[in-house]
């Protein structure tokens, strides 16, 4: 399993969250404490919006630990809204393509989680895109996947959380229909500048964790508290969607 935080709030350095806490994300990619995949070294990424309204990214397929570029980065850029992530593989290889957040237009994405049987599903999945949305797709992780027929949703005036929430049900009732017991588990941020939707879904009882805290500066939504000591950490529910808007 994946680990990310997600920020909006506002503008504050990155390394605030993804370096300085104790249980720093970068910390956490070498050690995570709540997911069953305790390493998360294939490869990391960065997200932010600036001055544009397209975000801006940083990936790399190296440990997120060992990458004294992003540590640079992070310790000069400032943003109002940004994600962070580092990467444990299920689908798909290791490389800079599969990891996350992934971007088209304004909009940015990232996952924690998998498609339970998506090489038995692939196929049909990204049948459901349409050529411009076929075409974007760089990867072959299914996040990119949930992504984009998000967007497929979103293009046509569907409101983001209501695509997003309508693509994991689609997909639910296809795994049912050809009879796929594994299990699809989806904690996911979502964001197109202006709003940061936060979403833990699971089609079991075993969602991967989620948290969210109210700081002075913003609102953090985090795999995990990035401090022991520090107050404030809620954990979400099952089932539960956040929108947070500027």
């Amino acid at each position: 399993m994946c680990r990310f935080v997600a920020y909006l709030g506002e503008p504050l350095y990155l390394e605030e969250l993804i370096a300085k806490p104790r249980h720093s994300l970068m910390r956490q990619s070498l050690r995570a404490g709540q997911a069953k995949t305790v390493t998360n070294g294939d490869g990391f990424g960065i997200g932010w919006y600036g001055e544009r309204p397209e975000p801006a990214v940083y990936r790399e397929v190296m440990p997120a630990w060992s990458d004294d570029n992003l540590m640079a980065l992070a310790s000069t850029l400032r943003a109002h809204l940004f994600f962070a992530h580092v990467r444990a593989a299920t689908a798909g290889g290791i490389a800079r393509s599969n990891c996350h957040p992934f971007r088209h237009g304004r909009w940015m994405f990232m996952h924690n989680g998998q498609i339970g049987g998506f090489a038995q599903l692939r196929r049909t999945l990204e049948s459901r895109l349409p050529d411009e949305l076929y075409a974007a797709r760089r990867g072959a992780t299914d996040s990119e996947l949930l992504f984009l027929l998000a967007l497929v949703h979103i293009d046509t005036g569907m409101p983001a959380a209501e695509a997003m929430l309508q693509v994991v049900d689609d997909i639910c009732c296809l795994m049912q229909a050809q009879g796929i017991a594994a299990p699809l588990r989806f904690a996911a941020a979502l964001s197109d500048g202006q709003q940061l939707h936060a979403f833990r879904l699971a089609s079991d009882d075993s969602p991967p964790t989620l948290y969210r805290r109210n700081c002075a500066q913003g609102t953090v939504i985090a795999s995990e508290p990035l401090a022991d000591d520090e107050a404030g950490w809620s954990p979400l529910p099952a089932g539960a969607v956040v929108s947070l808007r500027l």
